[in-house]
Order: C-alpha cells, then structure tokens, then sequence
C-alpha cells in the first residue's frame, strides 16, 4: 500500500491511518475559486493546460463539470495529471442495485400525507458506504438533469478495493452519526458531525468510517451544481462565507492490482475492473472539486423584531432551477441560535409551502417538535401538505416569557425542492416508518371566541 503523495506502506485499519494522517492534511479555502495545488513539486504546467510532455511522466486529463460554452462565471472545469487516464478499466456491467434508487421515483403514488421515519439502524453484517446506501425518495429526472434523490448511508465497513462515483449527480454528504474519510481523485477530506461534504458529479472516491461506523443523509442532486444562495438584501455578509468553503490539495496514490469502479449511471449501478487504483491524481487546477463547509460556520440572519423570517434566510447551499428564484434543491439548516423578538410564537410558524421539505435531524433536539423527531430520524411534508409544531410545543410556546430564548444545540437540515417526492417503496413500508406520526397535532383544540 502506498501512502498518499509518497511511498510509505500501511497496513493498519483506515480509521488508525486516519489519526496518523490528520494533522498533515490542508485544504484550500474558497468556494468556487480557481485553485492549483500539486503532491509533487514541479507537476504543473506553466503557461498552457495540456503540454507535450507532462512532468513526471503523467496524462494531462480534463474533467468539466458543466458545458464548455456556458458563461465564464458558470463555467466549472479542473484539469488532472495523474499517472493513467480514468478510460483503462473492463467493460462496465450492471451489477445488484440493493435498495438504491433513481427518478423517475413510480413505484408508488406520491402522498399529500405528512411523513416521520425512525432511525435506520447500522447493520451488523459488513457494510460498505455504497451497500450500506438506503433511497427513501426522490423526484424529476436523471435524463433531464432536473430534480433529486434523498438516501440514507449506513456504514460498518472499508471500501477496500471498491471505488464509486455518480454520473447522475453531485452528493450531499450530511453525518450524523461518525465521520467519514472521503478519499477523492483530488485529494482527502474528513467529514464529521455537523460538518458536510459535496462530492460533484463524476469524481471517483471511497468514503469509511472513522470510527468503526457511520450513519449520515445523502442528498444526490440532478441539476444545476451546489452554490451558496444570492444574499440580495442581506447584502455583503452572513448565512455561508465562501471563504469557509475548503476544497482538499493534490494527494495521489500509486497502486496496481485488482480495484473495483462501481458508477450510477442513469439510475443503474455498474461495476467495471481496474488494474490500479483511481486516485492517481499527482497534481490539478482549476475550480471543479470537492469540498466541505462546517455548519458551525453559517452566520444566522435572524428575526429581531416581531414574527418570522422564512426559512430561506437558513439556506447554506441551492441548486438553481431553470426558474429565477426557484430552486431545484436547497439545502437549509436551523443552527443553534438566539431568538428575539416582541409579541411573537417562537417556533416555527404553521405552514402550507408550494416547496416539498424533507428534513433531518442531526444532533439534539427540533424546536418545532417535542418528541418523534430524534436525530438519525426524518420527516416529509410533500407541497401545500400542512405542517408545524405538535400540540405541545404550542402549548408550551404560546405560554412562554417573552425574552431572548437560545434553542440550545440542536441542529436540523431540510432539502426542499420545488418538485414533489415521491418515496420509494421500501420507504413507504419500512418499521421505521411512524403510523401515529398525525397524533402529535391532535392535541390542537379551538380556543376561537367572538368575544375576549
């Protein structure tokens, strides 16, 4: 085995290599920025992208994440020296999907019905992160690029020889229970808790556990690639700084034998045979590349006066649609935070929303929810499907001492999107699934009078 960027040899567990490794790894801050970064010095190319003979004896190898002729400021693009092009492996052949699926999401008939999921528990048998990939629900269309798919990951088990990417879209990773290490073509990321990662479309990585095991959500988005929102009024500062966004530098490995690709491509996975290890990658530039962003970042806009501000003012990352203002997919998160404001219900209002909302929890407690809601769990309220706080917490709220109230370190995500979800049907009748999920608003009785 080979250490990234050098020679030296492991043969410890992956979460005891990581330990080794993490003080050593550094990132590039910047979201979108056009970055150079090279494992051996020397590698990269002065004055054009593709020279005659490349250092080191490496292919120059271009990948475009977005069409060539689309506007600069739109335009995503790294050029790779590795040490052989990605197009030597076998044939791809379809292989078992498991329990992951792709649009058009027609298994069952998508429900006006609110819905609440427990935990999906960890396995016991060994689980990679793409055997441990659970699809819940998803909408649109791979062909047309457009919409995107919710799972969950489980995972007990080293990828090992085995290597994945999408074709389909980019990914989402959201922890919620352990961290990953995300071993990508252009270097190495840890992911925890409270922290995410975007792996975009057609990156080849092997995601393990740090410890032991890991539990997450994984948002696979069809359309346009992940940005940070336009500010508009906010103006210069607040929600997502792009200088917090941090990309990984150029780290290879130099390793032959029997290696496994496994690709989702439109909806099916495939798995084709390498004789040598994918992340070969010595030196790239250029701005289409994996990141992360910890949460704990985001600078909150919040309400001050009286009443709420919508959601969106929580929106870390967006997926534009063709549509202005409309989003294929956001990514929005309800940090710990202070609330103040006069003559206002400090949970989240009663809503009916064109936008369908699946939300997540991943640690503590949801200041809308009293019980039910638990983090590994998750929720769906399909467009204009009513939903809210459970009789308690209005109880509770309505009753409370108007004075600035902190909600403590709870930390909930929702993807919402402007196409309905359609659950797959694995979804629809696992026991994970919560029956009594509408008892939570019986308690809402009329305190209507004509007269006070």
């Amino acid at each position: 085995m080979t250490k990234y960027g050098s020679r030296i040899k492991y043969k410890w567990p992956i979460w005891l290599v990581w330990k080794v490794m993490s003080p050593d790894l550094k990132y590039l801050s910047g979201f979108g920025n056009y970055f150079s970064t090279e494992a051996l010095p020397g590698t990269l190319p002065e004055g054009q992208n593709s020279p005659q003979h490349v250092a080191h004896g490496l292919y120059a190898e271009q990948l475009s994440g977005s069409p060539f002729t689309v506007a600069r400021v739109e335009n995503r693009r790294s050029w790779l020296y590795r040490i052989r092009p990605a197009l030597l492996h076998s044939e791809f052949v379809p292989i078992e999907d498991g329990l992951v699926r792709s649009a058009p999401f027609d298994e069952i008939s998508a429900s006006p019905n609110q819905m609440r999921w427990d935990p999906f528990p960890i396995p016991a048998e060994p689980t990679d992160f793409v055997q441990g990939l659970i699809s819940l629900m998803g909408n649109g269309s791979v062909a047309d690029r457009r919409g995107c798919a919710v799972h969950i990951y489980v995972s007990n088990h080293l990828m090992g020889d085995r290597f994945f990417y999408c074709a389909d879209g980019d990914l989402l990773v959201v922890p919620e229970q352990g961290g990953l290490l995300i071993r990508t073509e252009l270097g190495i990321l840890e992911v925890t808790p409270g922290e995410i990662a975007v792996v975009p479309r057609g990156i080849r990585f092997q995601a393990d556990p740090t410890e032991g095991t890991a539990r997450g959500y994984l948002c696979e988005n069809y359309g346009a690639y992940f940005r940070p929102p336009d500010l508009g009024p906010i103006g210069s500062n607040g929600l997502a700084a792009p200088r917090d966004f941090l990309t990984p530098v150029a780290a290879y490995e130099d390793k032959t034998g029997k290696f496994s690709l496994i690709a989702k491509f439109q909806g099916q996975l495939w798995e084709a045979i390498l004789d040598h290890s994918p992340l070969d990658v010595v030196a790239w530039h250029g701005n289409y590349a994996p990141f992360k962003y910890d949460l704990a970042r985001f600078q909150v806009v919040n309400t001050v006066s009286v009443d709420h501000s919508d959601p969106s003012i929580f929106t870390v990352l967006t997926s534009p649609s063709e549509f202005p203002g409309v989003a294929n997919i956001d990514f929005v998160i309800f940090p710990p935070r202070w609330m103040v404001a006069d003559h206002s219900f400090r949970p989240p209002y009663y809503h009916r929303n064109v936008m369908s909302e699946y939300m997540g929890l991943i640690r503590g407690a949801y200041d809308a929810k009293a019980s039910g809601f638990v983090p590994g769990g998750s929720s769906l309220h399909n467009c204009m499907s009513g939903h809210g706080p459970d009789a308690e917490t209005f109880t509770k709220a309505s009753s409370a001492k108007l004075e600035p109230q902190h909600t403590g370190n709870g930390l909930a995500f929702m993807f919402e999107s402007s196409m309905v979800f359609r659950p797959t049907s694995f979804a629809h009748n696992a026991p994970q699934l919560q029956n009594d999920y509408l008892e939570c608003w019986k308690g809402l009785k009329a305190h209507f009078k004509k007269k006070d």
